[in-house]
């Protein structure tokens, strides 16, 4: 047999394989009852469609497009892979509710490649709860009441005091500017404007851009800028480990330094490259979400005008309160009063909708509402599709922190004394995932919210200097930065 002969059979022998694997797969498939839906083009699927921009208080014309055709529950080919998507609120919280047992967290492999490994976003498992029960011991309701808010009113004050009468300047760079300097003090014990910090903020900025730019590890791009930032944002946490294991073997370890590096030190049993990267995705979600949120609640109170003036009145009453009594410091019980506030937190969270969709698979073939999701295939539960449901959610794209009022416009507490949603709304409102992964520090983001409104409306009156409007890129955003024009005014 000649060598063509035997490429031509080697060609033919190949392609048979292929044919009958195909032939395998569709079987598999038809014997599932799938959701209605359109794969899209092959490789890439409907990926583009999908992260193609769009006003972040909707859910876009993809999502709006694929609902009206396929329902709210459909299949798609999305990060290049099969994939179920759900904008039904009892479907997502099925998925949330079964993390480990029907799934798990998925997210791209390049997400895991930036982020690391060992980060919390994407570990499952027994490590993930180990991990997770870390950052909840760090971030517990005593620590939260007795450092953390003490700590959020200093760097919101340092960033308020820097603000001139009638002046000009980006809200979401100012709204980042107090989320990092807080966790750079948080985390390792940095001082906000002093070399080491600006420098770590640099870098953490390029960190960023990668984050959020295709996986193209190539030169010159974002992504390969990225990966060389988060090289260095994790020498710079070694050289610091170092520093602090060196002062506690010396006995010279200062008490100031109560952040979770030295929690980490002293009560954890983590590998360095465990404790690296817990610390730079804990560095990513506490600053990155955050700062979006205050920028998004500075931009819906603006267009709000009743909703700042009761603002202003809880706060007064709060301040007059301290004045009497002499006390300058918020206490908890300060903001356990902050019952409008909270409203208005949650709304922020439900129309801004920082985290838009989670990232899930599915561990084995799994059956709801009539339709099967196959074992393996991505699941992407869309937390902004149900916070944005005009079932569950009157006028879902008006800003309206009054629906989360009851109690004769007072908000319930609940057992750890932190303000709650109102029962009627809280099944389908879910800003901080749910299940095992529920946010650690869900917390520690509505007590920054609410401790930085609390002086904004006190000291400052504001409006937009030009328009602009938050855009999801994926991840939420002001093209312009937010630019506003800030009057003072004084406590009456």
């Amino acid at each position: 047999m000649s060598d063509s002969e035997h490429i031509l059979s080697l060609v033919s022998s190949i392609l048979a394989l292929l044919l009958i694997f195909f032939i395998l797969v569709t079987r598999k498939q038809t014997r599932f009852n799938l959701p209605p839906g359109n794969m899209g083009w092959p490789f890439v699927g409907e990926t583009i469609g999908y992260l193609k921009p769009y006003c972040a208080t909707s859910i876009g014309e993809f999502m709006e497009q694929h609902i009206s055709r396929y329902g709210k529950i459909y299949k798609s080919n999305l990060f290049g892979e099969p994939t179920i998507v759900s904008a039904d609120a009892g479907l997502n919280r099925y998925i949330l509710q079964n993390e480990g047992k029907l799934f798990e967290c998925s997210y791209p492999r390049s997400i895991g490649g930036i982020l690391g490994k060992w980060s919390m976003l994407v570990l499952v498992g027994d490590m993930h709860r180990d991990m997770r029960i870390i950052s909840l011991n760090f971030l517990c309701h005593a620590r939260l009441r007795t450092h953390l808010l003490k700590e959020v009113e200093q760097h919101t004050l340092l960033v308020l005091n820097s603000w001139k009468d009638n002046s000009v300047f980006s809200a979401q760079d100012e709204a980042k500017k107090f989320t990092f300097n807080l966790m750079a003090k948080h985390i390792m014990s940095l001082e906000p404007g002093k070399p080491e910090t600006e420098l770590l903020k640099k870098e953490y900025v390029t960190f960023m851009k990668g984050v959020v730019s295709p996986p193209l590890n190539l030169p010159g791009s974002a992504y390969r800028k990225a990966l060389q930032s988060r090289s260095n944002i994790l020498k710079f946490i070694e050289r610091k480990m170092s520093e602090r294991l060196t002062k506690m073997k010396k006995g010279k370890e200062n008490m100031e330094e109560d952040d979770l590096l030295g929690w980490l030190l002293k009560h954890s049993n983590l590998s360095t490259e465990q404790i690296l990267d817990l610390i730079l995705s804990l560095l990513f979600a506490g600053h990155e979400t955050s700062s979006v949120a205050i920028a998004l609640a500075i931009y819906f109170l603006q267009g709000c005008p009743e909703a700042v003036q009761q603002l202003r009145e809880e706060h007064l009453e709060i301040a007059r309160a301290k004045k009497q009594s002499g006390e300058m410091e918020l206490k908890w019980e300060d903001y356990k009063k902050m019952n409008f506030t909270q409203s208005v937190v949650n709304e922020t969270l439900r129309l801004g909708n920082v985290v838009r969709f989670l990232h899930r698979k599915a561990l084995k073939d799994v059956r709801y509402k009539g339709y099967d999701i196959p074992c393996g295939w991505k699941v992407l539960p869309v937390i902004a599709a149900v916070h944005l449901d005009p079932s569950l959610f009157d006028h879902p794209q008006h800003f309206n922190p009054w629906r989360w009022q009851q109690n004769n416009g007072r908000s319930p507490v609940s057992a750890s004394g932190c303000p709650s949603p109102s029962p009627s709304t809280n099944n389908n409102f879910m800003p901080f995932g749910g299940g095992p992964r529920l946010c650690a520090g869900s917390e520690l983001a509505k007590l920054e919210m609410a401790v930085f409104v609390h002086h904004l409306v006190l000291n400052f009156k504001w409006e937009l200097a030009e328009d602009d409007q938050a855009f999801v890129f994926p991840f939420v955003e002001f093209p312009k930065g937010l630019p506003i024009r800030i009057h003072r005014h004084t406590l009456k």
